[in-house]
Parts: C-alpha cells; sequence; structure tokens
C-alpha cells in the first residue's frame, strides 16, 4: 500500500484499497467523456490505443490515453535485431506522442506506481531527463476503464552475479549497449588491447544464457554480425572460429515451448553456423569474464547475455489485484479482473484462461496481439451497455528467425488438425510478415506498404550490419 501526495493536486492522499479507503466516498468524476486508460505502449497496447482512437476518440465518444515509462516504441521480438546491429533502432521505433497526435489519443510518459481503485486513479512516477532532472512531475491520471499491458521484464531468477555481469536485451538501450560492447571487443582483442593484452590468439568469446526464441534468434544474428565487420576491416578475426558464440538452456533442449522437431531443426541450423549449444546445463553464476554451471563447467565469456527467462514487473504485486506465484493479474476469460470488472489486464502480465488446452494462454506476441484486438471489440461493446464475450486464444504456431541464413517453425493447420513444419523462404517470408500485420495495425496499410518501400531503399545505401 502507498500514500504519495499527488503533484497534481487531484486527491490529498493516494491509497490502493485500504480499509480507511473503502469507507470514503468515491471522489467526483471530473472528466468527460468515458475515459480509457492503457498502461503499457508495446505492441498489444499500442495497437489498442490506436484502434480505440481511430473510432471511439476520433468520434468523442471516449478519450484515450496511453501510458509508457518510455518515449518512444520498438517492437520487441526486434531487440534481438538490434544487439546485433542488423537494424538501426532509431529508424524503426516509433515516437508515442506522435503516435497520439495522428490517432486521436493522449499519451502520458511516466512508470505506474499504484492504483486507487475506490477513486479510480492511477499514480504515475515523475519522468527525469538523462541528467536525472525531473521534467515530468509524480501525477494522478483518472479512469472509468483501466487496461494494464505493462509486459514483462528479464528475471535473473537469483543467479549470483547475474545482474552484475549479463546484459539483458529487454529495451532498445540494453540492446545498443550490447552492440558498442561486441564491436569493442573484436577491435581490442584484434589488437591484444586491455583485457586481450596477453591473449596468445586472437579470441572473442560470446555467451548466451537461455535456450528460447530470443537467446536462439540472437545467437544466429551474431554469427551473421560477426562476418559482416570483418568484411568492412573492423576486425581481422575469423568470424566462425575466433568469434566463439555458446547457448546454455537449463532443460533439456533449446525452444522447449516449441514442438520437438522445430528445436531438432533449429539445433541443426545452429550447429551448422558453429554455434555451440550445451543444453541440461544450469548457470550457478556469472562472473566478468566467465559463466560457472551446475555440472562443473567454467566458459570463458568476453560478453554475456542472459536471455534465461521473464518476471512481471513487482508493481502488479501491490496494488491490490488478485496475482498468481508468477506475478500475473488473474483475469477471467473476458480479460477482466477477478475483483474489478472496470479494470482488464492482457499480454505478458495477465494470466488468462486457455479452457481448450486445460491450461493458460502464453505470454507471446501473437497472444497479446489477439487480445488486443479482441479488447478493440470489446470496449466499444462495454460502451454500448453490451455484454463482453469470452476471449478465446488460438495458436497460429511459431516462427523462428536464423538471420539471413535460414528461418523455421511450425503453423497450426486448422483444416488438418495438427501443425505443418516450414522453412526456408516461406518460413522467412511468414516472419516478416508478423511485423508487417503489428505495422499496418498502427499505421495503416498505405503508409506501412510506403514505408517498407523507404526502408528497402535505405538499405540498398547502406552496410547490411550498424558498424558504430
Amino acid at each position: 500500500m502507498l500514500d504519495n501526495r499527488l503533484s497534481s493536486g487531484t486527491y490529498a492522499s493516494f491509497q490502493s484499497d485500504s480499509p480507511s479507503a473503502a469507507n470514503k466516498p468515491a471522489a467526483k468524476k471530473t472528466h468527460l467523456p468515458h475515459r480509457i486508460v492503457i498502461v503499457g505502449g508495446g505492441a498489444g497496447g499500442l495497437e489498442l490505443a490506436t484502434q480505440l482512437g481511430n473510432t471511439l476518440g476520433a468520434k468523442g465518444r471516449a478519450q484515450i490515453i496511453l501510458v509508457d515509462r518510455q518515449a518512444t516504441h520498438l517492437w520487441k521480438p526486434l531487440l534481438h535485431e538490434v544487439a546485433a546491429g542488423s537494424i538501426d533502432a532509431n529508424t524503426n521505433q516509433l515516437e508515442y506522442v506522435a503516435q497520439a497526435r495522428w490517432h486521436h489519443f493522449v499519451f502520458q510518459q511516466g512508470e505506474l506506481m499504484d492504483i486507487d481503485r475506490l477513486q479510480k486513479a492511477i499514480l504515475v512516477a515523475p519522468v527525469l531527463d538523462e541528467e536525472g532532472v525531473e521534467i515530468l512531475p509524480e501525477r494522478a491520471i483518472e479512469y472509468d476503464t483501466l487496461v494494464l499491458a505493462i509486459g514483462s521484464v528479464t528475471n535473473f531468477f537469483g543467479v549470483e552475479g547475474a545482474a552484475e555481469h549479463a546484459i539483458a536485451v529487454d529495451t532498445v538501450n540494453q540492446a545498443e549497449r550490447f552492440r558498442h560492447r561486441l564491436i569493442a571487443a573484436c577491435m581490442r582483442s584484434q589488437n591484444h588491447l586491455g583485457e586481450y593484452a596477453n591473449q596468445e590468439h586472437r579470441q572473442v568469446n560470446i555467451v548466451i544464457i537461455g535456450g528460447g526464441a530470443t537467446g536462439v534468434e540472437l545467437s544466429a544474428e551474431l554469427r551473421n554480425t560477426a562476418q559482416v565487420l570483418g568484411a568492412y576491416g573492423l576486425h581481422h578475426l575469423d568470424p566462425r572460429h575466433d568469434i566463439r558464440i555458446t547457448l546454455i538452456e537449463t532443460g533439456p533442449r533449446i525452444l522447449g515451448p516449441l514442438p520437438e522437431r522445430v528445436a531438432n531443426e533449429t539445433a541443426k541450423l545452429l550447429h551448422g553456423l558453429d554455434i555451440e549449444i550445451l543444453t541440461g546445463e544450469r548457470v550457478t553464476r556469472v562472473e566478468e569474464h566467465s559463466v560457472m554451471t551446475a555440472g562443473g563447467k567454467s566458459l570463458p565469456s568476453d560478453i554475456t547475455v542472459w536471455a534465461g527467462g521473464i518476471q512481471i514487473p513487482k508493481v502488479l504485486t501491490y496494488i491490490g489485484l488478485p496475482v498468481n506465484k508468477l506475478g500475473q493479474v488473474i483475469v477471467r476469460q473476458t480479460l477482466q479482473t477477478e475483483i474489478d470488472p472496470d479494470i482488464f489486464a492482457f499480454g505478458d502480465c495477465a494470466s488468462c484462461p486457455w479452457p481448450e488446452k486445460n491450461t493458460k494462454v502464453p505470454p507471446r506476441a501473437q497472444a497479446a496481439h489477439q487480445q488486443a484486438k479482441f479488447l478493440y471489440h470489446a470496449l466499444q461493446r462495454r460502451l454500448s451497455g453490451q455484454a463482453i464475450p469470452n476471449f478465446r486464444y488460438h495458436d497460429q504456431g511459431s516462427l523462428i528467425s536464423l538471420s539471413r541464413f535460414n528461418a523455421v517453425g511450425n503453423l497450426m493447420g486448422k483444416l488438418i488438425g495438427r501443425s505443418v513444419l516450414i522453412e526456408g523462404k516461406i518460413a522467412r517470408l511468414l516472419y516478416v510478415s508478423l511485423y508487417r500485420t503489428h505495422l499496418i495495425a498502427l499505421n495503416g496499410v498505405v503508409r506501412t506498404a510506403l514505408d517498407t518501400i523507404a526502408m528497402w531503399l535505405r538499405q540498398k545505401n547502406a552496410p547490411r550490419v550498424k558498424l558504430h
């Protein structure tokens, strides 16, 4: 429970579901029309805000407010490509303020701190600039309907030294940090500088902890980057043998949630790229230049990447909503929380039933996309006084991109009732189409087509990876 002064002056105090607050009358509504506040500008949250803005916001039927701690949006599945330098984050990011202007919603930058369900308001943290100076104050934002889509963050599982010495790839800044370290390590190694001064054989060791989609895709992108950096003369190392990439997975195989044949095919492709895969190895400690496992291995590592799992932001554990052991907000099939029908949650931060499989909807990008599309229609029905139907998740399969080398995955065939293994150009084309689908949801077909052409033209006059 929090008790904070609000810089906006809306309330004298801010309390989450406290006994004293329960006896107070609800605050008088100070806004018109109906206000929908969406917290989290990830793929699902931004798509929902954009679509609702284009309809309810443009017609004045509702005010749509999007809240996110960052000022820009980048599709999260692209972060491993930013880390490897395969794409330039600056040309693929979207400014929330501009998107709001174009699509009739309001953007408020700041991190969620608390929710007062009685007063129907959220508390947003102040925003600081790069020098630590406050540029936006702490403030309260009233809502009639609240949608939580705050996603997930890296889970280090308490491994000693992981948070200090391993780089996560959750944000653009983290991805850029890794890219700069990779280029610098290659240049220092070839010139025997710094920690490489006494190195007999020039070599850079990269260890990726976590054999899920992020770790697998990053390993392939890095092999491509190593080859391009060498071609441009930024190092004279053998890109296959002097830049060693090791992928560590605790489970018996990589890509555990995916079908075994997809994992096996992917493993073969990675071995063909001289990427070492260690399965059944639990990391017990990460040091500045090494990684230790429970099996007694000590792996040299110049750069360690942590891609070993996710957790839900801790704010959800103390805002007064029921959560599961993973910290996800428990929702019904309507995506409404169990104790408050005015609060919805979806994406990674929500635990949603999947009755057909007797389990929960997995935290995947396609699930967030489907839930955003569902809520777009459901919230309009709710404003019209109609009942909200149940959300039903449809697993459409999975696709893994192995940079320019290959792609592999499975598609769920509705007609034949089973999954179909695909790879090669078809798989790569389908993988690229996922991002295009996201862009179409944000910008429409015409603008997405024009942006795609413009990006293709820029790539014709640019190196294959970002070199500096």
